[in-house]
């Protein structure tokens, strides 16, 4: 054989097979505008398109890694309820499915919860992860948001969480619908306790989910362009029969309809959390209290402008003053 087989080829097959894949998630399209964005940049920019704004969807993790104070804080161990109580199945049985998301999110389930400090104040946060089963809340969502609202409790500190869920989980029938009660009870415990519960909407917040304690926060914060609400759009256009206004369920809709408080940009996110937790948290102030008596005159309330005014003022709108002297 010639030397081109015994020399050169090999050489050629070791250069070709020697070189490196190149990864498939280098680049990620945003898909919003469609640009393609570097897997470093957008890991940087909190995954927020730097072309368009557009906020795409972040693990739990992540967001705790991004809110608590130097990404510190410390895990909290949910007790492990029952895995499949309806025994369920429809193409795949529910065990596989729980296994499959665990195996690709590394989670036990769709909510994560910790405790640290953000701006200086001890906080318990509850994190949903959307990439679980589509954060849907089933026995041990439920869980979770009960141990994160008496940790709260036990601790004397504001409870945040951060929802991102299709609502209750179908695979477990009856005991996820019973999770809306179970979490409603959850948040009403850290009321109790004059303690203040935020809630940060982020996309998706549907279903159940919004229909118990997303909706019952004290101070409600939404990401740009997340959906809030019950039903999808298109269900809600074919019941009443009649096209939706544009933005409808997007947070800024919301906003304008009074239905959250702020809409913050997940770059913004924490520095105005921490503002509020700390005005929240911020220990009363007395203030000096005024007799009603003082702003009544025979039974009548007198206008802001007339309460402390002298009995010639009152005269002249017909009223006579209480401090006027007696003849």
């Amino acid at each position: 054989m010639s030397w081109i087989a015994n020399f050169v080829r090999p050489k050629l097959r070791e250069l070709v097979g020697g070189r490196k894949e190149v990864p498939d998630n280098l680049w990620h399209k945003c898909p919003n505008c469609g640009q393609m964005i570097f897997h470093r940049d957008l890991t940087k920019n909190l995954r927020v398109c730097q072309h368009c704004d557009h906020h795409m969807r972040l693990g739990a993790k992540e967001r705790l890694d991004m809110l608590f104070d130097d990404g510190k804080y410390e895990k909290v161990e949910l007790q492990a309820p029952v895995t499949d109580p309806l025994k369920f199945r429809d193409i795949k049985r529910y065990t596989d499915r729980l296994k499959e998301a665990q195996t690709k999110t590394k989670a036990k389930d769709a909510i994560l919860v910790a405790h640290g400090e953000v701006g200086g104040i001890r906080t318990v946060m509850a994190a949903f992860d959307f990439s679980f089963m589509g954060g849907s809340m089933g026995l041990a969502v439920g869980e979770g948001v009960l141990t994160a609202a008496r940790l709260a409790v036990m601790q004397q500190a504001p409870l945040v969480v951060l929802t991102s869920s299709g609502g209750a989980r179908m695979q477990e029938g009856i005991h996820s619908l019973m999770q809306l009660a179970r979490t409603t009870i959850a948040v009403e415990e850290v009321r109790e306790a004059g303690l203040p519960y935020i809630v940060v909407l982020c996309d998706p917040t549907t279903g159940g989910v919004s229909a118990s304690f997303a909706m019952l926060g004290d101070i409600h914060i939404a990401e740009p362009g997340a959906v809030i609400g019950f039903a999808g759009q298109r269900v809600i256009e074919q019941t009443i029969r009649e096209t939706l206004p544009e933005g409808f369920q997007r947070a800024e809709y919301l906003y304008e309809h009074g239905m959250v408080d702020m809409v913050v940009s997940r770059r913004e996110l924490r520095d105005r959390l921490a503002q509020v937790i700390n005005l929240l948290m911020a220990p009363g102030k007395p203030g000096e209290l005024v007799p009603i008596a003082d702003g009544t005159i025979e039974g009548e309330i007198l206008p802001p402008e007339k309460v402390g005014a002298g009995p010639a003022e009152a005269k002249e709108d017909g009223i006579e003053g209480r401090d006027e002297p007696k003849k």
